[in-house]
Protein backbone atom coordinates (compact mmCIF):
# COMPACT_ATOMS: atom_id res chain seq x y z
CA UNK A 1 0.00 0.00 0.00
CA UNK A 2 1.43 3.31 -1.17
CA UNK A 3 0.71 6.00 1.59
CA UNK A 4 2.07 10.08 1.40
CA UNK A 5 4.15 11.16 3.73
CA UNK A 6 2.88 14.52 2.77
CA UNK A 7 0.84 14.52 6.53
CA UNK A 8 3.63 13.33 8.73
CA UNK A 9 6.06 16.08 6.71
CA UNK A 10 3.21 18.91 7.95
CA UNK A 11 3.07 17.46 11.63
CA UNK A 12 6.77 17.45 11.55
CA UNK A 13 7.21 20.94 10.60
CA UNK A 14 4.35 22.31 12.78
CA UNK A 15 6.11 20.72 15.94
CA UNK A 16 9.58 22.47 14.76
CA UNK A 17 7.49 25.88 14.65
CA UNK A 18 5.91 25.69 17.63
CA UNK A 19 9.33 24.39 19.51
CA UNK A 20 10.91 27.38 18.13
CA UNK A 21 9.12 29.77 18.89
CA UNK A 22 8.14 28.25 22.37
CA UNK A 23 7.92 30.45 25.72
CA UNK A 24 9.28 29.27 28.87
CA UNK A 25 7.04 31.58 31.36
CA UNK A 26 4.22 33.93 29.73
CA UNK A 27 1.99 36.54 31.67
CA UNK A 28 -1.03 35.97 32.93
CA UNK A 29 -3.99 37.53 33.47
CA UNK A 30 -7.58 37.00 34.82
CA UNK A 31 -10.39 39.65 35.61
CA UNK A 32 -12.71 39.72 38.87
CA UNK A 33 -15.85 41.12 36.79
CA UNK A 34 -18.67 42.85 38.92
CA UNK A 35 -21.42 41.89 36.61
CA UNK A 36 -24.09 44.65 35.17
CA UNK A 37 -27.06 42.27 35.74
CA UNK A 38 -30.69 42.46 33.60
CA UNK A 39 -33.84 43.51 34.95
CA UNK A 40 -35.74 41.41 36.91
CA UNK A 41 -38.30 39.74 34.30
CA UNK A 42 -40.61 36.83 33.90
CA UNK A 43 -40.57 37.80 30.03
CA UNK A 44 -38.08 37.27 27.58
CA UNK A 45 -36.64 40.95 26.33
CA UNK A 46 -35.80 41.68 22.46
CA UNK A 47 -32.61 40.33 21.44
CA UNK A 48 -31.14 44.29 21.07
CA UNK A 49 -31.78 44.86 24.69
CA UNK A 50 -30.24 41.62 25.02
CA UNK A 51 -27.41 42.73 23.29
CA UNK A 52 -27.42 45.98 24.88
CA UNK A 53 -26.79 44.45 28.31
CA UNK A 54 -24.26 42.61 27.00
CA UNK A 55 -22.05 45.49 25.42
CA UNK A 56 -22.31 47.51 28.69
CA UNK A 57 -20.46 44.57 30.36
CA UNK A 58 -18.42 43.82 27.40
CA UNK A 59 -17.24 47.57 28.10
CA UNK A 60 -15.90 46.98 30.79
CA UNK A 61 -14.30 43.57 30.06
CA UNK A 62 -12.49 45.54 27.06
CA UNK A 63 -11.07 47.85 29.48
CA UNK A 64 -9.64 45.04 31.68
CA UNK A 65 -8.47 43.02 27.85
CA UNK A 66 -6.56 46.20 27.01
CA UNK A 67 -5.21 46.61 30.33
CA UNK A 68 -3.69 43.09 30.20
CA UNK A 69 -2.21 43.19 26.67
CA UNK A 70 -0.53 46.73 27.76
CA UNK A 71 1.10 44.41 30.68
CA UNK A 72 2.01 42.07 28.14
CA UNK A 73 -0.40 39.43 29.15
CA UNK A 74 -0.38 36.72 26.66
CA UNK A 75 -3.90 35.19 27.72
CA UNK A 76 -6.82 36.99 29.92
CA UNK A 77 -9.84 34.67 31.65
CA UNK A 78 -13.14 35.86 32.36
CA UNK A 79 -15.65 35.14 34.80
CA UNK A 80 -18.68 32.40 34.19
CA UNK A 81 -21.54 34.53 33.55
CA UNK A 82 -19.85 37.68 32.99
CA UNK A 83 -22.12 38.84 30.04
CA UNK A 84 -25.46 39.05 31.15
CA UNK A 85 -25.71 37.18 34.76
CA UNK A 86 -27.55 33.82 35.96
CA UNK A 87 -30.88 34.24 37.12
CA UNK A 88 -33.10 33.02 34.11
CA UNK A 89 -35.45 30.55 32.75
CA UNK A 90 -34.93 28.37 29.58
CA UNK A 91 -37.27 31.24 28.19
CA UNK A 92 -35.45 34.39 29.31
CA UNK A 93 -31.73 33.19 28.81
CA UNK A 94 -32.69 32.75 25.01
CA UNK A 95 -32.20 35.74 23.60
CA UNK A 96 -28.67 36.15 25.17
CA UNK A 97 -27.77 32.81 23.39
CA UNK A 98 -25.68 32.51 20.42
CA UNK A 99 -25.02 29.58 17.87
CA UNK A 100 -21.42 28.65 18.64
CA UNK A 101 -19.85 26.46 15.83
CA UNK A 102 -16.89 23.75 16.29
CA UNK A 103 -13.78 25.44 16.65
CA UNK A 104 -12.33 23.12 13.69
CA UNK A 105 -14.72 25.40 11.28
CA UNK A 106 -11.53 27.21 11.11
CA UNK A 107 -13.44 30.49 11.97
CA UNK A 108 -12.10 34.52 12.63
CA UNK A 109 -15.34 35.30 14.06
CA UNK A 110 -14.18 39.59 13.60
CA UNK A 111 -13.23 38.92 9.51
CA UNK A 112 -16.41 37.06 8.93
CA UNK A 113 -19.05 38.10 11.58
CA UNK A 114 -22.03 36.09 9.55
CA UNK A 115 -20.79 33.35 8.17
CA UNK A 116 -22.83 31.37 11.15
CA UNK A 117 -25.67 33.75 11.39
CA UNK A 118 -26.57 36.56 14.08
CA UNK A 119 -23.01 36.69 16.04
CA UNK A 120 -22.47 39.94 17.12
CA UNK A 121 -21.14 38.91 21.09
CA UNK A 122 -18.75 36.45 19.04
CA UNK A 123 -17.69 38.69 16.98
CA UNK A 124 -16.78 41.10 19.32
CA UNK A 125 -14.75 38.99 21.45
CA UNK A 126 -12.74 37.94 18.47
CA UNK A 127 -11.95 41.54 17.16
CA UNK A 128 -10.51 42.19 20.78
CA UNK A 129 -8.77 39.13 20.86
CA UNK A 130 -7.36 40.21 17.83
CA UNK A 131 -6.64 43.78 17.99
CA UNK A 132 -4.72 43.39 21.06
CA UNK A 133 -2.71 40.34 20.40
CA UNK A 134 -3.86 38.34 23.34
CA UNK A 135 -5.97 34.90 23.58
CA UNK A 136 -8.89 35.66 25.19
CA UNK A 137 -11.65 33.04 27.32
CA UNK A 138 -15.07 34.29 27.48
CA UNK A 139 -18.17 32.64 28.93
CA UNK A 140 -21.28 32.82 26.85
CA UNK A 141 -24.54 30.60 25.61
CA UNK A 142 -24.69 28.24 23.19
CA UNK A 143 -27.79 27.17 21.28
CA UNK A 144 -27.80 24.58 19.27
CA UNK A 145 -31.20 23.59 17.28
CA UNK A 146 -32.54 19.89 17.59
CA UNK A 147 -35.15 17.93 16.16
CA UNK A 148 -38.60 18.71 17.69
CA UNK A 149 -39.54 15.10 17.33
CA UNK A 150 -36.71 13.45 19.13
CA UNK A 151 -37.54 13.26 22.40
CA UNK A 152 -34.50 14.79 24.19
CA UNK A 153 -35.66 17.46 22.33
CA UNK A 154 -36.63 20.91 24.64
CA UNK A 155 -40.26 22.14 23.84
CA UNK A 156 -38.33 25.46 22.22
CA UNK A 157 -36.38 23.49 19.67
CA UNK A 158 -33.03 24.11 20.79
CA UNK A 159 -30.47 22.72 23.30
CA UNK A 160 -28.69 25.53 25.17
CA UNK A 161 -25.34 25.10 26.82
CA UNK A 162 -23.61 27.55 29.03
CA UNK A 163 -20.23 27.68 26.83
CA UNK A 164 -16.59 28.89 27.16
CA UNK A 165 -14.98 30.19 24.02
CA UNK A 166 -11.62 30.48 23.28
CA UNK A 167 -9.68 33.36 20.86
CA UNK A 168 -6.49 33.03 20.22
CA UNK A 169 -4.27 36.59 19.67
CA UNK A 170 -5.87 36.81 15.89
CA UNK A 171 -9.24 36.85 16.65
CA UNK A 172 -9.47 32.84 15.91
CA UNK A 173 -11.91 30.44 17.74
CA UNK A 174 -10.07 27.22 18.85
CA UNK A 175 -11.81 26.34 21.96
CA UNK A 176 -15.26 25.62 22.91
CA UNK A 177 -16.22 23.72 26.28
CA UNK A 178 -20.52 22.92 27.48
CA UNK A 179 -20.58 22.94 30.97
CA UNK A 180 -20.97 19.32 32.23
CA UNK A 181 -21.76 19.68 35.99
CA UNK A 182 -24.63 21.85 36.20
CA UNK A 183 -25.67 23.71 39.32
CA UNK A 184 -28.72 25.91 39.83
CA UNK A 185 -28.59 26.56 35.83
CA UNK A 186 -32.34 25.51 34.76
CA UNK A 187 -32.05 27.94 31.87
CA UNK A 188 -28.75 25.20 30.21
CA UNK A 189 -29.01 21.65 29.60
CA UNK A 190 -26.64 19.21 30.31
CA UNK A 191 -24.30 17.70 27.13
CA UNK A 192 -24.65 13.84 26.28
CA UNK A 193 -20.78 13.19 28.04
CA UNK A 194 -18.10 15.26 29.59
CA UNK A 195 -15.82 17.19 27.34
CA UNK A 196 -12.72 17.29 27.06
CA UNK A 197 -11.20 20.70 25.17
CA UNK A 198 -7.62 21.67 25.15
CA UNK A 199 -5.97 23.53 22.61
CA UNK A 200 -1.76 24.54 22.23
CA UNK A 201 -0.14 27.44 21.95
CA UNK A 202 3.74 28.59 22.08
CA UNK A 203 3.53 28.94 25.98
CA UNK A 204 1.97 25.91 26.86
CA UNK A 205 -0.73 23.27 26.42
CA UNK A 206 -4.14 24.36 28.07
CA UNK A 207 -7.46 22.79 29.22
CA UNK A 208 -10.96 24.44 30.11
CA UNK A 209 -14.11 23.39 32.29
CA UNK A 210 -16.46 25.82 33.76
CA UNK A 211 -17.05 26.09 37.86
CA UNK A 212 -18.73 23.40 39.52
CA UNK A 213 -16.85 20.91 37.17
CA UNK A 214 -13.09 21.01 39.47
CA UNK A 215 -15.24 18.58 41.98
CA UNK A 216 -15.71 15.99 39.65
CA UNK A 217 -13.02 13.63 37.91
CA UNK A 218 -14.15 14.29 34.37
CA UNK A 219 -13.81 16.73 32.69
CA UNK A 220 -11.24 18.00 35.88
CA UNK A 221 -8.84 15.19 36.16
CA UNK A 222 -8.91 14.00 32.88
CA UNK A 223 -8.14 16.46 31.77
CA UNK A 224 -4.46 16.44 33.78
CA UNK A 225 -3.75 12.88 34.54
CA UNK A 226 -4.53 11.93 30.52
CA UNK A 227 -4.15 15.02 28.01
CA UNK A 228 -1.07 15.90 30.47
CA UNK A 229 -2.40 20.00 30.21
CA UNK A 230 0.18 22.73 31.62
CA UNK A 231 -2.61 25.17 32.57
CA UNK A 232 -6.22 24.81 33.57
CA UNK A 233 -8.54 28.21 32.47
CA UNK A 234 -11.51 27.89 34.98
CA UNK A 235 -14.26 30.96 34.45
CA UNK A 236 -16.49 30.38 37.57
CA UNK A 237 -19.21 32.15 39.52
CA UNK A 238 -18.62 30.94 42.87
CA UNK A 239 -20.29 31.12 46.39
CA UNK A 240 -17.61 31.15 49.36
CA UNK A 241 -18.75 28.36 51.71
CA UNK A 242 -16.35 28.90 54.41
CA UNK A 243 -14.65 26.41 56.19
CA UNK A 244 -13.45 24.49 53.66
CA UNK A 245 -15.10 25.93 50.34
CA UNK A 246 -13.93 29.31 49.58
CA UNK A 247 -12.82 29.99 46.12
CA UNK A 248 -9.27 31.09 46.95
CA UNK A 249 -8.84 28.29 49.54
CA UNK A 250 -10.00 25.34 47.49
CA UNK A 251 -8.52 26.95 44.19
CA UNK A 252 -4.46 27.14 45.08
CA UNK A 253 -5.26 23.66 47.08
CA UNK A 254 -6.83 21.93 43.75
CA UNK A 255 -3.42 23.40 41.83
CA UNK A 256 -1.42 22.03 44.65
CA UNK A 257 -2.75 18.50 44.95
CA UNK A 258 -2.63 18.24 40.85
CA UNK A 259 0.66 19.95 40.72
CA UNK A 260 -0.83 22.13 37.66
CA UNK A 261 -1.07 25.89 36.77
CA UNK A 262 -5.02 26.91 37.62
CA UNK A 263 -6.15 30.32 36.02
CA UNK A 264 -9.59 30.95 38.12
CA UNK A 265 -11.36 34.34 37.38
CA UNK A 266 -14.78 34.78 39.43
CA UNK A 267 -17.90 36.85 38.98
CA UNK A 268 -17.87 39.91 42.02
CA UNK A 269 -21.00 39.83 43.71
CA UNK A 270 -20.73 40.26 47.61
CA UNK A 271 -23.96 40.15 49.00
CA UNK A 272 -23.99 36.74 46.87
CA UNK A 273 -20.68 36.15 48.50
CA UNK A 274 -18.83 35.81 45.06
CA UNK A 275 -15.30 36.88 44.89
CA UNK A 276 -11.90 34.87 45.32
CA UNK A 277 -9.94 34.91 41.54
CA UNK A 278 -5.89 33.83 41.28
CA UNK A 279 -3.11 32.38 39.25
CA UNK A 280 -1.66 29.91 41.14
CA UNK A 281 0.91 27.50 40.41
CA UNK A 282 1.94 23.65 41.84
CA UNK A 283 3.87 24.88 44.71
CA UNK A 284 1.71 28.17 45.44
CA UNK A 285 -0.32 30.87 44.79
CA UNK A 286 1.03 33.43 42.93
CA UNK A 287 -1.30 36.36 43.24
CA UNK A 288 -5.35 36.03 44.45
CA UNK A 289 -8.24 38.35 45.15
CA UNK A 290 -10.74 38.49 47.86
CA UNK A 291 -12.72 41.44 48.53
CA UNK A 292 -16.08 41.31 50.24
CA UNK A 293 -15.93 45.26 50.78
CA UNK A 294 -16.26 46.63 47.78
CA UNK A 295 -18.72 46.27 44.21
CA UNK A 296 -15.16 46.74 42.32
CA UNK A 297 -13.73 44.43 39.56
CA UNK A 298 -10.09 43.57 39.97
CA UNK A 299 -7.11 43.06 36.97
CA UNK A 300 -4.60 40.09 38.59
CA UNK A 301 -1.62 39.61 36.45
CA UNK A 302 1.48 37.02 37.17
CA UNK A 303 4.55 35.56 35.38
CA UNK A 304 4.18 31.53 35.52
CA UNK A 305 5.64 28.46 33.68
CA UNK A 306 5.12 27.73 30.11
CA UNK A 307 5.34 24.13 31.24
CA UNK A 308 5.64 23.98 35.14
CA UNK A 309 6.47 19.91 34.72
CA UNK A 310 10.11 20.67 33.65
CA UNK A 311 10.63 24.21 36.43
CA UNK A 312 13.01 23.30 38.99
CA UNK A 313 10.13 24.47 42.05
CA UNK A 314 7.83 21.34 40.71
CA UNK A 315 6.53 19.57 43.46
CA UNK A 316 7.75 15.45 43.85
CA UNK A 317 4.10 13.47 43.97
CA UNK A 318 2.85 12.59 47.21
CA UNK A 319 1.45 9.55 48.63
CA UNK A 320 -1.21 11.21 50.74
CA UNK A 321 -1.60 8.05 53.31
CA UNK A 322 2.35 7.07 53.59
CA UNK A 323 2.75 9.11 56.90
CA UNK A 324 -0.59 8.42 58.81
CA UNK A 325 -0.82 4.57 57.73
CA UNK A 326 3.08 3.43 58.91
CA UNK A 327 2.73 5.34 62.32
CA UNK A 328 1.74 4.50 65.59
CA UNK A 329 -1.79 5.93 66.55
CA UNK A 330 -1.57 8.97 68.65
CA UNK A 331 -3.34 9.23 71.72
CA UNK A 332 -6.89 8.18 71.58
CA UNK A 333 -9.30 10.81 72.10
CA UNK A 334 -11.83 9.66 74.69
CA UNK A 335 -13.84 13.23 74.51
CA UNK A 336 -14.71 13.39 70.95
CA UNK A 337 -18.29 15.00 70.32
CA UNK A 338 -19.89 14.96 66.51
CA UNK A 339 -20.58 18.34 64.58
CA UNK A 340 -21.38 19.43 61.55
CA UNK A 341 -19.80 21.21 58.43
CA UNK A 342 -22.64 22.14 56.20
CA UNK A 343 -24.55 19.02 55.91
CA UNK A 344 -21.32 16.61 56.95
CA UNK A 345 -21.45 15.01 60.04
CA UNK A 346 -17.63 15.35 61.39
CA UNK A 347 -16.04 13.44 64.61
CA UNK A 348 -14.36 16.21 66.29
CA UNK A 349 -12.20 16.49 69.12
CA UNK A 350 -11.07 19.39 71.11
CA UNK A 351 -6.78 20.49 71.30
CA UNK A 352 -6.96 21.24 74.86
CA UNK A 353 -3.31 22.05 75.26
CA UNK A 354 -0.76 24.45 73.90
CA UNK A 355 0.78 21.34 72.16
CA UNK A 356 -0.16 17.66 71.43
CA UNK A 357 -0.22 14.74 69.09
CA UNK A 358 -3.84 13.65 68.78
CA UNK A 359 -5.93 11.14 66.50
CA UNK A 360 -9.54 11.10 65.17
CA UNK A 361 -10.73 8.69 62.97
CA UNK A 362 -14.11 8.34 61.45
CA UNK A 363 -14.80 5.17 59.57
CA UNK A 364 -12.19 4.32 56.60
CA UNK A 365 -10.35 7.47 57.87
CA UNK A 366 -8.00 8.51 60.30
CA UNK A 367 -6.68 12.15 60.98
CA UNK A 368 -3.56 12.55 62.87
CA UNK A 369 -2.46 16.00 63.87
CA UNK A 370 1.05 17.52 65.41
CA UNK A 371 0.86 21.18 66.64
CA UNK A 372 2.37 23.51 69.02
CA UNK A 373 0.43 26.91 69.90
CA UNK A 374 2.47 29.69 70.29
CA UNK A 375 0.18 30.98 72.81
CA UNK A 376 -3.80 29.83 73.01
CA UNK A 377 -6.44 32.89 73.38
CA UNK A 378 -8.85 31.66 76.32
CA UNK A 379 -11.88 32.21 73.89
CA UNK A 380 -10.40 30.69 70.64
CA UNK A 381 -11.25 27.04 70.51
CA UNK A 382 -9.76 25.03 67.85
CA UNK A 383 -10.84 20.71 67.21
CA UNK A 384 -9.11 18.24 64.92
CA UNK A 385 -11.67 17.03 63.00
CA UNK A 386 -12.64 13.71 60.27
CA UNK A 387 -15.20 13.15 57.91
CA UNK A 388 -15.77 10.14 55.11
CA UNK A 389 -18.38 9.83 53.21
CA UNK A 390 -21.33 11.53 50.73
CA UNK A 391 -21.38 14.60 50.91
CA UNK A 392 -24.33 17.11 51.21
CA UNK A 393 -28.04 16.39 50.15
CA UNK A 394 -27.39 14.98 46.89
CA UNK A 395 -25.04 12.52 48.45
CA UNK A 396 -23.66 11.56 45.48
CA UNK A 397 -20.10 13.07 45.93
CA UNK A 398 -17.55 11.14 48.22
CA UNK A 399 -14.99 12.80 50.24
CA UNK A 400 -12.72 12.56 53.17
CA UNK A 401 -11.46 15.19 54.88
CA UNK A 402 -9.23 16.19 57.90
CA UNK A 403 -9.39 19.49 59.12
CA UNK A 404 -8.15 21.56 62.11
CA UNK A 405 -10.39 24.70 62.68
CA UNK A 406 -11.47 27.06 64.74
CA UNK A 407 -14.41 27.77 66.41
CA UNK A 408 -16.85 30.12 65.97
CA UNK A 409 -17.69 30.15 70.15
CA UNK A 410 -15.97 28.45 72.83
CA UNK A 411 -19.60 26.81 72.60
CA UNK A 412 -18.62 23.51 70.92
CA UNK A 413 -22.29 23.17 69.20
CA UNK A 414 -20.27 26.17 66.84
CA UNK A 415 -17.33 24.02 65.63
CA UNK A 416 -17.68 23.82 61.76
CA UNK A 417 -19.32 26.73 61.57
CA UNK A 418 -18.48 29.54 59.33
CA UNK A 419 -15.42 31.75 60.98
CA UNK A 420 -13.87 34.54 59.62
CA UNK A 421 -11.06 35.79 62.38
CA UNK A 422 -8.78 34.37 64.24
CA UNK A 423 -5.90 35.38 66.80
CA UNK A 424 -4.22 32.00 67.70
CA UNK A 425 -0.76 31.10 65.47
CA UNK A 426 0.74 27.81 65.67
CA UNK A 427 4.34 27.44 66.02
CA UNK A 428 4.16 23.61 63.84
CA UNK A 429 1.50 22.04 62.75
CA UNK A 430 1.49 18.19 60.68
CA UNK A 431 -1.64 16.95 59.47
CA UNK A 432 -1.85 13.57 57.38
CA UNK A 433 -4.90 11.33 57.06
CA UNK A 434 -5.50 7.49 56.07
CA UNK A 435 -6.73 8.91 52.74
CA UNK A 436 -8.29 6.15 50.40
CA UNK A 437 -7.97 8.30 47.28
CA UNK A 438 -4.69 9.82 45.59
CA UNK A 439 -7.06 13.03 44.88
CA UNK A 440 -6.21 15.05 48.35
CA UNK A 441 -5.81 19.01 48.31
CA UNK A 442 -3.93 20.91 51.13
CA UNK A 443 -5.62 24.34 52.35
CA UNK A 444 -4.17 26.11 54.91
CA UNK A 445 -6.43 29.43 55.41
CA UNK A 446 -5.91 32.68 57.69
CA UNK A 447 -7.90 35.18 59.28
CA UNK A 448 -9.61 38.17 57.26
CA UNK A 449 -9.81 34.75 54.37
CA UNK A 450 -5.93 34.64 53.28
CA UNK A 451 -3.87 32.32 51.75
CA UNK A 452 -0.51 31.85 53.12
CA UNK A 453 2.02 31.43 50.45
CA UNK A 454 5.23 29.88 51.18
CA UNK A 455 4.29 29.45 54.45
CA UNK A 456 3.07 25.69 54.17
CA UNK A 457 4.33 22.51 52.23
CA UNK A 458 3.37 19.27 51.83
CA UNK A 459 5.91 16.45 52.19
CA UNK A 460 5.97 13.67 49.76
CA UNK A 461 4.60 11.17 52.51
CA UNK A 462 1.32 13.20 52.68
CA UNK A 463 1.98 15.69 55.77
CA UNK A 464 0.75 18.85 55.44
CA UNK A 465 2.90 21.05 57.55
CA UNK A 466 3.96 24.68 58.39
CA UNK A 467 7.51 26.05 57.51
CA UNK A 468 9.45 29.35 57.53
CA UNK A 469 8.21 30.04 61.08
CA UNK A 470 5.83 30.67 63.14
CA UNK A 471 2.14 30.60 61.12
CA UNK A 472 0.02 33.29 60.86
CA UNK A 473 -3.45 33.34 62.58
CA UNK A 474 -5.44 29.96 61.38
CA UNK A 475 -8.98 29.82 60.82
CA UNK A 476 -8.55 26.45 59.54
CA UNK A 477 -5.66 23.51 58.09
CA UNK A 478 -6.95 21.20 55.96
CA UNK A 479 -6.52 17.85 53.66
CA UNK A 480 -9.67 17.40 51.38
CA UNK A 481 -9.71 14.77 49.70
CA UNK A 482 -11.79 13.36 46.67
CA UNK A 483 -12.67 9.24 46.42
CA UNK A 484 -14.15 9.63 42.76
CA UNK A 485 -14.58 6.24 42.28
CA UNK A 486 -17.11 6.02 45.34
CA UNK A 487 -19.14 8.74 43.76
CA UNK A 488 -21.39 6.32 42.00
CA UNK A 489 -21.57 2.26 42.07
CA UNK A 490 -19.09 0.18 40.00
CA UNK A 491 -17.94 -2.85 39.28
CA UNK A 492 -14.72 -4.63 40.99
CA UNK A 493 -12.86 -7.82 40.24
CA UNK A 494 -11.07 -10.20 42.68
CA UNK A 495 -12.02 -9.21 46.21
CA UNK A 496 -15.74 -8.96 47.47
CA UNK A 497 -15.23 -5.35 49.31
CA UNK A 498 -18.48 -5.65 50.74
CA UNK A 499 -17.89 -8.37 53.09
CA UNK A 500 -14.80 -7.21 54.53
CA UNK A 501 -16.69 -4.08 56.47
CA UNK A 502 -18.75 -7.02 58.46
CA UNK A 503 -15.27 -8.77 58.98
CA UNK A 504 -13.80 -5.89 60.40
CA UNK A 505 -16.26 -5.19 62.87
CA UNK A 506 -16.38 -8.33 64.28
CA UNK A 507 -12.46 -8.34 64.82
CA UNK A 508 -12.64 -5.04 66.18
CA UNK A 509 -15.64 -6.42 68.93
CA UNK A 510 -13.30 -9.27 69.87
CA UNK A 511 -10.23 -6.56 71.05
CA UNK A 512 -10.31 -3.58 72.28
CA UNK A 513 -6.64 -2.71 71.53
CA UNK A 514 -6.76 0.93 69.21
CA UNK A 515 -3.89 -0.12 66.78
CA UNK A 516 -5.51 -3.01 65.81
CA UNK A 517 -8.35 -1.13 64.58
CA UNK A 518 -5.89 1.21 62.62
CA UNK A 519 -4.34 -2.01 61.63
CA UNK A 520 -7.40 -2.72 60.17
CA UNK A 521 -8.46 0.05 59.01
CA UNK A 522 -4.92 -0.10 56.87
CA UNK A 523 -5.91 -3.38 55.29
CA UNK A 524 -9.60 -2.32 54.59
CA UNK A 525 -8.06 1.23 52.57
CA UNK A 526 -5.66 -0.96 50.66
CA UNK A 527 -7.87 -3.40 49.67
CA UNK A 528 -10.16 -1.18 48.05
CA UNK A 529 -7.97 1.03 46.80
CA UNK A 530 -6.47 -2.12 45.15
CA UNK A 531 -9.58 -2.63 42.61
CA UNK A 532 -9.30 1.08 41.59
CA UNK A 533 -7.53 -0.11 37.78
CA UNK A 534 -11.08 -1.91 37.42
CA UNK A 535 -13.40 1.01 38.55
CA UNK A 536 -15.85 2.35 36.14
CA UNK A 537 -17.43 5.82 37.18
CA UNK A 538 -19.70 7.82 35.23
CA UNK A 539 -21.29 11.08 36.94
CA UNK A 540 -24.69 12.35 36.83
CA UNK A 541 -24.69 15.72 36.12
CA UNK A 542 -26.63 17.94 39.02
CA UNK A 543 -29.48 20.02 37.97
CA UNK A 544 -31.05 21.23 41.74
CA UNK A 545 -32.65 24.63 41.72
CA UNK A 546 -31.21 27.01 44.48
CA UNK A 547 -31.41 30.39 43.96
CA UNK A 548 -29.20 31.45 46.53
CA UNK A 549 -26.38 29.54 45.25
CA UNK A 550 -24.16 28.50 41.98
CA UNK A 551 -21.34 26.21 42.90
CA UNK A 552 -22.08 24.08 45.45
CA UNK A 553 -24.13 22.38 47.95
Amino acid sequence: MITSSFPTRVAVFALISLRVGALDTFVAAVYEHAVVLPKKTETPVSQDDALLLMNKNIDILESAIKQAAGKNARIIVTPEDALYGWKFTRETIFPYLEDIPDPQVNWIPCQDPHRFGHTPVQARLSCLAKNNSIYVLANIGDKKPCNSHDSTCPHNGYYQYNTNVVYDSEGKLVARYHKYHLYSEPQFDVPEKPELVTFNTTFGKFGIFTCFDILFHDPAVTLVKDFHVDTILLPTAWMNVLPLLTAIEFHSAWAMGMRVNLLVANTHHVSLNMTGSGIYVPHSPKVYHYDMETDLGKLLLSEVDSHPQTSSSYPTAVNWSAYAMAIRPFSVQKDTFRGFISRDEFNFTELFENAGNITICQKELCCHLSYRVLEKEADEIYVLGAFTGFHGRRRREYWQVCTMLKCKTTNLTTCGRPVETASTRFEMFSLSGTFGTEYVFPEVLLTGIHLSPGKFEVLKDGRLVNKNGLSGPILTVSLFGRWYTKDTLYKSSGTNNSAIPYLLIFIVLMTADFQNIVLLNYIYVNMMMGSRDNIIHRHAAPQLVTPTNRCFT
